[in-house]
């Protein structure tokens, strides 16, 4: 099987950054309700208002929803966190996951994301450095801004307009 008929039948990843993307404050964002307690003291980072919906549509349609993340909160901690709120992930990729397997062995300093080593389709992120190392590495990001209030269907449609193009539609 050639490579490109290998990415047309290989399922599509979306992935997330956390900070100011799924995990922000309530003092800029509309958020999700909080957990109870005392789960709001051992998780305190509060999702985005639509999160829940987005990855459960994502993952209806088909889709892996993976978190790609700079931060060094435990794969346990993101996991535990997501499934408190009735999300499962298909990966997490954080800090130490990253410097273990993309940085490891080169000494030019990689970007701080590099979802195509994952075989990610779609990264959602805040910063306008990591939609510069997309176009500068070949992966797709969609910049998130932290006020908008249909970002839920803007990376569904993005998505969505990634897979057409990938099948070749």
């Amino acid at each position: 099987m050639s490579k490109k008929d290998r990415e047309k039948t290989m399922k599509m990843r979306v992935s997330f950054d956390l900070d100011e993307v799924l995990f922000v404050s309530p003092a800029d964002c509309e958020t999700e309700p909080p957990l109870p307690f005392p789960l709001n003291h051992i998780f305190p980072d509060r999702l985005r208002r639509g999160t829940r919906y987005l990855i459960k549509d994502l993952q209806l349609q088909g889709f892996e929803v993976w978190i790609y993340t700079s931060s060094f909160r435990s794969e346990r901690y993101i996991r535990t966190l997501f499934r408190l709120y009735g999300l499962s992930l298909d990966g997490v990729v954080n800090a130490q996951r990253h410097q273990r397997e993309v940085q490891a062995g080169h000494k030019e300093i990689k970007p701080s994301k590099l979802p195509c080593h994952y075989y990610i389709s779609l990264h959602v992120d805040d910063e306008a450095l990591v939609a510069s190392y997309g176009r500068k590495y070949g992966f797709n990001v969609y910049q998130l801004h932290t006020r908008d209030r249909d970002w839920a269907l803007k990376v569904m449609d993005r998505a969505r307009e990634i897979r057409l193009r990938r099948q070749g539609r």
